[in-house]
This record gives C-alpha cells, sequence and structure tokens, in this order.
C-alpha cells in the first residue's frame, strides 16, 4: 500500500495536527506502510489579516487542486489521505479525509463568520465525495453523520496516541511546583473561565494563610496577572519538565474533539482537571476532575483540593496512566489502514 499524506500542516510546528501527522507517518511506516510525504513549502503561516488568509487561500487552491493530483500520478499513489477535509480532482485514486472536530458548527459563536461558512460549506463537500472518513473519536464520528449526514459505514474510527509521547518513565518531582495549562488562546479554549477561577483560587489561598501555587501558560496563550507565567511553544523536552512539576493539568476547553493535550497528561501521570464535553469525557473516562465550563468558583475549588492533597494527587496519576495505556500510534495507524483499505475498496466499486 502507497499513501501519498498531504503534511502541509506540520510545517506549523507543534499544534495538534502537526503532531497527529509526525506520529501518524512513523506509527504506518513501522507497519510496512509505504508513506510518501507531500507539503506545500509554499504555504505561509496564519495570521496577518484580510491579505494573507487570501494569499493562502489561494496557495491551498493550487496545492490541493493542481500539485497534488501531480504527485499522486508521479509517485503511483494507492491512495491520497488529506489530513482535514479537502478534496483534489483525482482520476482513479481514491481519497480519505481527517475529521478533527466541528467546533466550527458546535460552538458557532466561537470562530469568524466568513470562516465557519466557508468551513461548514467546504468540509462537509470533501467529506461527502471522499471514499472513506478517518474521525478521530467516537465524538466526531457522531457528530458527522448526524451533522453532515456520512453514512456510518464510511466512517473509521482512529483514536490518537498520546500527544508529543512525552516520557511516561520521567519520574514526577517530590514536590509540585504549578498549575499548568497547555494550549493556545482561541475562544473554545476557555481562558477565561481559567484564569478567573485561577485569582479565586489565590484570593482564597490568601484567606488560609497558604502559598497559592503560580499557574504556568505553556504555549501561545498570554496573560499578565499575579502569580501566572508564560513558558512560550516549548519544545518537548522542556514541556516534559513541565509535566512533571504539574499539580495538574488544567483543561477548560468548551469543546473538543479528542482532547489530545489531557491524554498527553495522563500519560506523563500528571493529574487532570478538564471542562465536561463530550470528546474530553470519552478520552479520559473517570481518570480526571471534569468541572462545568462555565463555573469559575467550581474550578477555583477544585484547584484548591488538587494543590493541598496529595492523596488525590496519586489517585488520579495512577488512574490517568491507566486510561492513557488505552491510546497508542500503533493502534492509530492500524485503524488508518482499515481506513485506506475501505477507501481503496469504494474506489475499485465507483
Amino acid at each position: 500500500m502507497r499513501v501519498l499524506l498531504d503534511t502541509t500542516f506540520a510545517l506549523r510546528g507543534h499544534t495538534g495536527t502537526g503532531v497527529y501527522l509526525t506520529r501518524l507517518a512513523e506509527a504506518l511506516e513501522r507497519l510496512g506502510v509505504e508513506v510518501v510525504e507531500a507539503r506545500n513549502e509554499g504555504r505561509r503561516a496564519p495570521g496577518g489579516g484580510v491579505r494573507r488568509s487570501v494569499v493562502n487561500a489561494g496557495a491551498d487552491e493550487w496545492w490541493t487542486t493542481v500539485e497534488l493530483p501531480r504527485r499522486a500520478f508521479r509517485e503511483r499513489a494507492d491512495v491520497v489521505h488529506h489530513p482535514l477535509p479537502a478534496l483534489s480532482p483525482l482520476s482513479g485514486v481514491p481519497q480519505v479525509v481527517t475529521v478533527h472536530d466541528l467546533a466550527f458548527e458546535r460552538l458557532p459563536e466561537g470562530f469568524d463568520r466568513g470562516f465557519r461558512t466557508w468551513a461548514r460549506i467546504a468540509h462537509r463537500a470533501a467529506a461527502r465525495r471522499a471514499n472513506a472518513v478517518v474521525a478521530v473519536s467516537r465524538t466526531t464520528a457522531q457528530d458527522v453523520m448526524a451533522r453532515w449526514g456520512i453514512a456510518r459505514e464510511r466512517i473509521v474510527v482512529a483514536r490518537h496516541g498520546p500527544g508529543q509521547e512525552p516520557d511516561a518513565t520521567r519520574p514526577r518531582d517530590a514536590e509540585v511546583a504549578h498549575l499548568l495549562y497547555v494550549g493556545d488562546d482561541e475562544p473554545r479554549k476557555n481562558l477565561g473561565l481559567l484564569l478567573a477561577a485561577y485569582r479565586l483560587y489565590r484570593e482564597q489561598a490568601a484567606r488560609d494563610g497558604g502559598e497559592p501555587l503560580p499557574l504556568v501558560l505553556a504555549g501561545s496563550a498570554r496573560a499578565c496577572e499575579e502569580g501566572v507565567r508564560v513558558v512560550e511553544r516549548p519544545e518537548p523536552e522542556a514541556l516534559g519538565r513541565l509535566y512533571a512539576g504539574a499539580a495538574a493539568l488544567v483543561h477548560p476547553a468548551l469543546y473538543e474533539g479528542f482532547g489530545l493535550t489531557p491524554l498527553e497528561a495522563m500519560s506523563a501521570g500528571v493529574p487532570v482537571v478538564a471542562a465536561c464535553s463530550p470528546g474530553v469525557v470519552e478520552i479520559c473516562g473517570d481518570a480526571s476532575v471534569l468541572v462545568d465550563p462555565h463555573d469559575a468558583p467550581a474550578l477555583a475549588a477544585t484547584l484548591g483540593r488538587l494543590a493541598q492533597d496529595p492523596a488525590l494527587r496519586r489517585d488520579l496519576t495512577e488512574r490517568g496512566r491507566r486510561r492513557a495505556a488505552e491510546f497508542s500510534w500503533a493502534r492509530s495507524a492500524r485503524a488508518h489502514v482499515d481506513a485506506y483499505t475501505l477507501a481503496m475498496e469504494a474506489g475499485a466499486h465507483g
């Protein structure tokens, strides 16, 4: 089996899609799948206003409709895999798309109107026309079926492995040093709730005569508040050190299709506090503390408990590691092979 994998999004670094592409390609090759990576080196980073968006839209259109089909023909690919919903005018080459989440459908207020309108039309059309659809969770599969009308038999659920695969054997620090948030500050990540809860937690700690733990924001999120420290886009080794000293990973996102960061934390033995959303519940099960995504006082109380209760942290660490052991990139790769096979069979009969 020879798969042309569009790895353009890996150029963006340690995004969820970038990690997915890197780990998936490695795992597929270990299974003996021939992976031919194709990436649009000319695509510029997102941001920069309307002009940059227009330029990137043009680059994406050229890549999808002209260059990717050319490479598929040249490489004699058996199947083309788009890591986000897209479709190329490929004659006779089966295509697979991955759907990570339908956040722009579930939380439209968190997205630019133009983007969500485009995504609703373009992503749905690509998924409907693809020979097979990879959903990264049962949550996403159910959304794809209910909102886009994709038949169950055309969907393969392929759940991720544990993010950047932090060193699960790294010992936890003897003393916890901070609370940890990993991610950006896009609206659905609900960073405002975390900051409000953290202020309440600090106030309660002061009333109790204790010393509150600092909050570390690791990634691209920013905040200038007392007790908050920013670590910009840490490399995996630095992130591993942050995990080792964390009393908990706090993940307040309003909606996730999967929950890659909580899985990464559980794999590293870090207790997880997360907002209750379907994707996170599916991934974490009973191995995390779930809170109302709109209740800052409840989150603040939970942070206080975890900061002060070593027994609770040990229990969550043990449960989290057991839960994380159920996920791997090898399992994900095997499910992707099922999707590629499904697409090739559909192409042969289509």
